[in-house]
């Protein structure tokens, strides 16, 4: 996979009310299947794509947020939610969906796949990208 394209997934919108959130979730997952470098970067309103316990049934909408379990068995494991996003939101990591992904490196050892990083990191962690995609 050394000369696959690094790819970041930018994820600014709530993750109902337009279907950008579902869209990159897909779009990530076709990325994956053909063995792209995959990131996923939550920053703003898109923090909220990732919290637990997500009701949709009062908007009518497929609630997707288990969808996002399944990416460490895709290799996506590098997931960034910025810091400051939650903070203004009155989040935590702990308001989050506990991802991880299986490092058969390590004898499938489970490790978590979000990585809580400040904006001036998240900045440079997308400035290391190949390509930016953002939602």
């Amino acid at each position: 996979m050394s000369n696959a394209k690094k790819m970041m997934y930018i994820n600014r919108k709530a993750p109902y009310g337009t279907i950008y959130a579902w869209e990159s979730l897909e779009v990530v997952l076709i990325g994956a299947a053909f063995e792209q470098d995959v990131s996923l970067a939550f920053m703003d309103d898109g923090v909220y794509q990732l919290t637990k316990g997500q009701d949709t049934s009062g908007i009518g909408m497929k609630n997707f947020s288990p969808t996002y379990a399944a990416l460490g068995d895709f290799e996506v494991n590098k997931i960034y939610v910025d810091k400051e996003s939650l903070e203004e939101r009155g989040l935590t990591l702990d308001d989050l969906q506990h991802l991880v992904w299986e490092d058969e490196d390590e004898d499938w050892a489970e490790k978590d796949s979000i990585r809580l990083v400040s904006r001036s990191e998240l900045s440079d962690v997308l400035a290391d990208q190949d390509v930016l995609f953002n939602f």
